[in-house]
């Protein structure tokens, strides 16, 4: 039932992203574009999921002590504002503005079948990879 709970949410998800216009890289470039094409849809989109999350999270919280599939709610417990934050911010938004792919929006966009597609999907795992690996080695070096 956890999977296929998943399941639905992912495809719900998947069909906000498609019927939103996020799965569409040239509508995105186009929000990002302010002193030429710019196209202000985007900001309904991205407003209409904060109000839908805010109501949600009020629902679900006031609601239920503990999720239904789950023993208690993953919630970030850090509240520092530091580099890696801030830097990993930063990667996000480049890689967002560049390529018009959000990490969200590109899984429904594998199924339209375009090369760049599948280039930013293999890219965002390999910076996942390279991320993953710089955390284990570098940013937190094992103690002696």
């Amino acid at each position: 039932m956890k999977i296929f709970s998943a399941l639905i949410a992912g495809m719900i998800f998947g069909i906000g992203i498609a019927l939103s216009g996020m799965a569409n890289p040239a509508k995105v470039l186009n929000f990002f574009d302010l002193a030429g094409t710019w196209d202000p849809s985007l900001i309904f989109v991205m407003g209409g999921g904060l109000i839908t999350t805010l109501i949600g999270y009020r629902l679900v919280f006031a609601g239920r002590p503990r999720p239904v599939f789950e023993a208690d709610y993953k919630i970030p417990s850090s509240r520092i504002i530091d580099a890696r934050l801030v830097g990993g911010s930063a990667v996000f938004g480049i890689g967002w503005g560049i390529s018009g792919f959000c990490p969200g929006g590109v899984i429904p966009a594998l199924g339209l079948g375009y090369s760049q597609t599948a280039l930013f999907t293999a890219a965002m795992i390999g910076g996942i990879l390279l991320a993953r690996l710089l955390n284990m080695s570098v940013l937190r070096p094992r103690s002696a």
